[in-house]
Formats: C-alpha cells, sequence, structure tokens
C-alpha cells in the first residue's frame, strides 16, 4: 500500500494524510452536526458531504453517466494522494464540494491520537442517559457518523474499547486497564466471551510480551491505522470514502482488461490510455528446445525463484539441475537409491530439497551441488516438502503412521511433529507465512495456521487429489483432482472459485501450477499427452498444445518465475520440453553463451566427482 504524504500546511490548507482527507482550514468553525454543515465566524462554507454550492448547482449532476459530485470528490481525495495539494483545493474550490467533513476528519484525528472517548462519541454518538428503558441511539438522529446497513454498533465499540485496553497495558497502567476490561469491555461480552477471556490473559505480562500474545505492535505501530481502517468499512462510504479509492477504481479497470484478454502475459500492467489487447504470438505456444538427460520418467520440475536454473527428477534416482541460460546440465545430483518424487527450492534459491522413495530427503547446497543434510526419520516414502518464507525451517511430509508430518531447522533439527491420521500426499506453505495447506491420500484438505501449528478447518473432497499449489499473493490453492478437474480454492473461505476442465487425469498423479507474469494463467499436464492452458480470471480454456510422446503422460508443468515466456513440461517419454514465444531471442543468447563456454572450456559442476557440462538439449 502507497504510503500517504506527510501533513502539509500550504495557502492556508490543511492536509491531513492518513486516509487522504482534504479540508479547507476553518477559524473558530461550529459544527452544525458530524452529517451537516460547517460555519465558520458566521461565513458560509462549502457544504459538507457532497452538499454542492450555488457554482456546483448550476453545472449538470452527471458526468457522462456517473454522478458529477461522486467524480469531483474521487478527484479530490486522488490529488491529494498524488501530492497536487494546491490543485486538490483549487477543485475543491471550484467545485464547491469536499471530501469529508468536519466530524469525519475530528473521528480520524481522535483515532489516531488515541482520544477514545472523543472517537466513540463521534462514531456512535454520545451515550443515551441511563433511564432503564435501553433505547439505543439511531443514526437518524443526526449522532454520529453516519454507518452501513447493518453495521454492529456494539462490535465498533468493541473494538475501540480494546484498543484502548491493550495501550492502557502497554504503558502498565494495570489499575485503569482493569477498569476498562471490567467496566467497559464486560457488558459486551455477548458473543464474544473467548475474545474477553483472551484479553483478560494478558493483564500481568510485560508490554512486550502482550504484543506477542495480542498479535499488537503497539500504539506507535500501525495499529491505529489498522483500527481506523477496520472502523472505516463501517462507515457510509458516500460519509468518509474508502482510502486511496480513485487507484483501487484505477486497478480494478486494469484487472477487468487482463481479465478479458486471454493471452494476458506481459511482466507490465496495462496502460490506462488505450484499450488492451495481447497478441498471441507473444505467447508461449512453442517448443523451442528438447531436454533429454532423464533417465527415467519425469515426475517433478520446478525453476529456481531468479529463473536461472530449472531442476527435475522422477523414476530415476538421480537429481538433474539445468542452467537455464543455456539449458546443460549444470549438476547431477546423486545419493538416492529410489525414485525421486519431489523436489523445491529454499526461497533465496541457495538450497534444493528433495524427496525419495528411499524413505529420505536430502538437502543440497545449490552454488557446489552438495548433499548438506539428509533426513531419514519418516520409514516411509517421503512424497513432499516445502520451505518456510523465511527459508529457516521447512515440512517434509510422508506415508508413515507416526511422522507423517515434520517441521525442521534448516540444520535438521526437529522442530515440530503434527499428530495426523491420514497419508500425506503433498502440502504447500503460502508465501506470507500464515497458512500450510495439506492433502492426503485419503481425499482430505487440511488447513494449518502455521504460525500457531493448529489446524484451522479441513475439507473433504469428492475425489483423490495428486498435487497442490498456493498463488503468489496467498489467496488461492491449485488442486490437481483424479476426476479430471483442476479446483482454485479460497484458502480463506474455503470456498471452489473455478473448475478448469478438459484435461485428463484419473490414474497417475499429475502436477500442475499458476502460470504468467502475474499468475494469471493455470496450467497442467494431461494423461492425453497434451498439455492445457487456462486463464485463471474466468476458466476459459486458452490453449491445447501436443506436448509429448503419444501414448504417454505429461506429468508435470513449470513456469518460469523470472520469464513470463517460458515454460517447461516433463512426462513419460523421459524427455523435457521448453516452451517460448515465436521468434524467441532464447536460440541468440544461447549461442553466445556457448561458444563462449566451448573456448574457455569451464568446468561444468556436477553433484559427485568431475565437473563437466553434459550436451542435454535438441533445438527443434
Amino acid at each position: 500500500m502507497r504510503h500517504d504524504p506527510e501533513p502539509s500546511t500550504s495557502n492556508g490548507s490543511q492536509h491531513i494524510s492518513n486516509g487522504s482527507l482534504h479540508l479547507l482550514r476553518q477559524k473558530s468553525a461550529i459544527s452544525n452536526g458530524a452529517n451537516g454543515t460547517t460555519v465558520p465566524n458566521g461565513r458560509t462554507s462549502p457544504h459538507k458531504n457532497g452538499l454542492p454550492s450555488s457554482t456546483a448547482r448550476s453545472r449538470p449532476r452527471s458526468f457522462y453517466g456517473h454522478d458529477r459530485e461522486e467524480v469531483t470528490r474521487l478527484l479530490i481525495q486522488g490529488l491529494d494522494d498524488l501530492g497536487y495539494h494546491r490543485a486538490a483545493d483549487k477543485l475543491s474550490e471550484e467545485s464547491g464540494y469536499e471530501v469529508e467533513s468536519l466530524a469525519v476528519a475530528q473521528f480520524r484525528e481522535a483515532i489516531l491520537q488515541g482520544d477514545w472517548e472523543q472517537a466513540e462519541v463521534l462514531l456512535l454518538g454520545p451515550e443515551p442517559p441511563d433511564d432503564g428503558g435501553g433505547v439505543s441511539i439511531r443514526n437518524g438522529d443526526h449522532r454520529g457518523l453516519k454507518l452501513v446497513e447493518g453495521a454492529d454498533r456494539e462490535l465498533l465499540r468493541f473494538h475501540l474499547k480494546t484498543q484502548k485496553y491493550l495501550e492502557l497495558l502497554e504503558n502498565q497502567d494495570l489499575g485503569r486497564a482493569l477498569m476498562v476490561l471490567r467496566q467497559e469491555l464486560r457488558p459486551l461480552e455477548q458473543d464474544r466471551a473467548s475474545e474477553l477471556q483472551h484479553l483478560s490473559s494478558l493483564l500481568g505480562n510485560v508490554p512486550d510480551q502482550v504484543k506477542i500474545l495480542a498479535r499488537w505492535d503497539g500504539a506507535t505501530g500501525q495499529s491505529r491505522q489498522l483500527l481506523l481502517q477496520e472502523l472505516s468499512r463501517s462507515i457510509a462510504p458516500s460519509v468518509m470514502i474508502p482510502q486511496h479509492r480513485l487507484a483501487v477504481l484505477l486497478d480494478q479497470v486494469k484487472q477487468n482488461q487482463i481479465s478479458h484478454c486471454l493471452y494476458h502475459n506481459p511482466s507490465s500492467y496495462p496502460s490506462l490510455f488505450a484499450d488492451h489487447m495481447c497478441d498471441r504470438s507473444q505467447f508461449p505456444l512453442q517448443t523451442i528446445l528438447e531436454l533429454n538427460q532423464n533417465a527415467g520418467e519425469v515426475w517433478a520440475m520446478e525453476f529456481s525463484h531468479d529463473g536461472r536454473r530449472l531442476a527435475t527428477s522422477g523414476q530415476a534416482t538421480d537429481v538433474l539441475i539445468y542452467d537455464t541460460s543455456v539449458f546443460q546440465v549444470l549438476y547431477r545430483l546423486t545419493g538416492h537409491t529410489k525414485h525421486v518424487a519431489y523436489l523445491a527450492w529454499s526461497p533465496d534459491d541457495s538450497k534444493l530439497i528433495t524427496c525419495s522413495h528411499d524413505e529420505t530427503a536430502r538437502v543440497w547446497d545449490a552454488p557446489s551441488g552438495q548433499q548438506i543434510l539428509k533426513i531419514d526419520h519418516h520409514g516411509q516414502p517421503v512424497t513432499t516438502a516445502a520451505w518456510s518464507p523465511d527459508g529457516q525451517s521447512f515440512v517434509t511430509g510422508s506415508l508413515n503412521g507416526n511422522h507423517r508430518l515434520c517441521l525442521w531447522s534448516v540444520n535438521g533439527h526437529p522442530m515440530y511433529n503434527w499428530s495426523v491420521d491420514y497419508r500425506v500426499q503433498d502440502c504447500a506453505i503460502s508465501p506470507n507465512g500464515k497458512r500450510m495447506v495439506v492433502i492426503s491420500s485419503e481425499s482430505q484438505i487440511v488447513v494449518y495456521n502455521f504460525e500457531t501449528r493448529e489446524e484451522s478447518y479441513g475439507i473433504l473432497m469428492k475425489s483423490r487429489m495428486t498435487c497442490i499449489k498456493i498463488s503468489r499473493d496467498s489467496q488461492y490453492m491449485l488442486v490437481n483432482m483424479a476426476n479430471s478437474e483442476v479446483h482454485l480454492i479460497n484458502i480463506e473461505t474455503a470456498e471452489i472459485v473455478r473448475r478448469f476442465l478438459g484435461q485428463q487425469q484419473g490414474e497417475f498423479v499429475i502436477r500442475s501450477t499458476f502460470g504468467g507474469a502475474d499468475q494469471n494463467l493455470v496450467i497442467s499436464g494431461s494423461e492425453d499427452s497434451r498439455i492445457y492452458i487456462w486463464h485463471k480470471e474466468n476458466g476459459t480454456l486458452i490453449e491445447t498444445l501436443e506436448g509429448h510422446q503419444r501414448p504417454g503422460c505429461v506429468t508435470v508443468v513449470a513456469w518460469n518465475p523470472a520469464d513470463p515466456c517460458m515454460f517447461a513440461s516433463g512426462g513419460d517419454d523421459k524427455k523435457i520440453r521448453i516452451w517460448s514465444k515465436e521468434n524467441s531471442d532464447f536460440f541468440a543468447k544461447r549461442r553466445r553463451r556457448l561458444d563462449g563456454k566451448s573456448s574457455s572450456s569451464p568446468a561444468g559442476r556436477g553433484g559427485n566427482g568431475p565437473n563437466t557440462y553434459e550436451p542435454s538439449a535438441r533445438i527443434l
């Protein structure tokens, strides 16, 4: 999220940056209501909350089918967001519109300054006298800001008082904190018993421990800004425009254009100056290389995050790492004694973990190609592994009954063992480090809070699953189903967002993935020897590519994260195909690099023994 400009004063105007608030300075202002007008020094000011001046009334209410007031207020907010404060002042003066009322500005300031009593009065209105009647304050009596329909006023009050309570604990003012807990939070206990119990448990802890237990960064952190954002969701948008609203709308315009562009794959966003449509010729539809060094079927494959290397494994016992600048074998890692069914690069690409049917997982040093760690704890084939986002730990999964899901430090020390009653087929950790998703051979999806190690929820699917991927934004999981479907599932809601149909899968493990510059594509192999590519946002099948030798299965695909116009596919034919767009400049670069290597005769590196580059690619 973009940082707001610092507060500044220019030409008699005041700008408060938090939430892009724009208000003309008013001296000795007398407010006539939270959502009404303000009269400074007896003079009439521009009306607040969209009540136009006589100047504004002379113009049509419509602007090319849009409400003129809404457009103007968004432009004023947008100009302030861009830092053009004098332009925002001028537009406000000429149009007669203001972004927000004085009451909203005061409410915002009260939150950011920690004036909780004032913030509560401004938001919800003053408490009614205690006459025993239990009459609630309504928005219609002009006390408090106008809220969205269905807003939970007691929940808003609870959020305010929770922040107040936590800040008192941070300041070690235990007496006042206890009073807030008993007299202000306890009356709001209905449907919040567990939250109150947690808040009560914070008493007696030192400030740093309070922050850790409450997952809260303190008064000087982002907590007040986050509280303001949370409360603003319940305030009518016509009263308090959501932050950076113009930028959000422009982003929606771009996303809409992308969603309607089947072959969208550039690394940059489309321009706002013209309608967007990508050309099919710029899409990776051609096989440019065929790699033939694998001794068996290819089951696992992954580009490093920087795109410079491609690791492959499968039916054979060795693991190959290709230098993607020339697609020659850089390392041949040996040590496993049975099939190597899975591999994964560490977040910084310094290490590679491999999982084998020989009941071990091994960690390799990427710069040297040497084994640095061996995990032989499972006693059953190791089926999967996943790195934590910081690269300091990793998870391994197995079919073993007692040690099916384990967390290890990067040095191989056991850190946690989940007690599960299912056989682990695959797992993935979200890039933000909050979730771990596991699929079982018993058709279960289990989602964990990776930070607390606790299970969040489980889903029983109607069909067996073979693999899982999590999107770069940590919002979605992509699951291959044995009933010839690929499902996109929202991780937080557990809802199936989209089903991708067309590919064939029933008997073999097929690993699909996200593709494209901003992961707007879904790609999967198939048991009919083809590759299927869909548009993620609308589910349209974009292309069906003839992948590998028939009969056979395309078992795995991998998209190069550093080159949106390159992906790789592997199959039962023991081949790896590299795909790119027409007229790819890869060949010229490859010839230049090969010429340089042949003249200097470098040492290509293998895991064990003499290090020589292996000829491995056939240009198609």
